[in-house]
């Protein structure tokens, strides 16, 4: 099974969501917030703050923490060869620069080949790349390579539109502001009919 660790190497794990990672300590992750809260010059004991470390890491323990599940997959005994197309999966996931999140839309299609995947776990396979410090290139990447290794499609194509908030909130402060990036591969790379097909059925905005 395929699996692409945080620094973008792949490596061969014994199942699909399996990341090898330490569980989140919540309490050292507390404390470590209540000590960066006053470094900030905020009071960590004031009636109004006082859980607000504790809120923190519960906060980031979910943005980080990805769900188990298995990617279940069908025979195509239909044969179906056109394309399948789930549009506008929610995407949240944290910068790996400065810590801060991002969020948006994911568009994740495929034709299919041999094998089908139940439609849910698309969006699935999203939230587990996601739920990890990232890049928006990187995401999409990987999302698109998973696809192609479970399901060996004749093409995958994965866009996804986010806003960043270490864009929209500090530096730039470029409000309403988003990204778009894409990861095309097989026939949605190689043949312009099938990637004119994917892309006319985009949301208006995205292609």
């Amino acid at each position: 099974m395929l699996e692409c660790s945080d620094d973008g190497a792949t490596r061969d794990v014994r199942a699909f969501g399996t990341t090898p990672r330490a569980e989140a300590d919540l309490l050292r992750a507390e404390a470590a917030l209540a000590d960066f809260v006053r470094a900030m010059g905020v009071p960590a004991d004031a009636p109004a703050t006082r859980a607000t470390p504790r809120r923190m890491a519960r906060a980031y323990a979910e943005f980080l923490t990805p769900r188990a599940f298995e990617l279940t997959t069908f025979d195509n005994d239909e044969g179906y060869d056109e394309l399948v197309l789930a549009r506008s999966i929610p995407v949240r996931s944290v910068c790996e620069h400065h810590f801060l999140p991002f969020a948006g839309v994911a568009h994740v299609g495929y034709y299919p080949g041999a094998r089908i995947v139940g439609l849910s776990k698309l969006a699935r396979v999203v939230e587990h790349f996601a739920c990890r410090p990232q890049v928006q290139e990187r995401l999409t990447r990987q999302v698109a390579l998973e696809l192609e290794h479970e399901l060996r499609p004749s093409g995958v194509g994965v866009v996804i539109e986010a806003s960043h908030s270490c864009m929209t909130l500090r530096g730039a402060r470029s409000s309403g502001s988003t990204t778009v990036t894409s990861t095309l591969l097989g026939t949605l790379r190689d043949n312009p009919g099938t990637r004119q097909e994917f892309l006319s059925l985009l949301p208006t905005g995205t292609r």
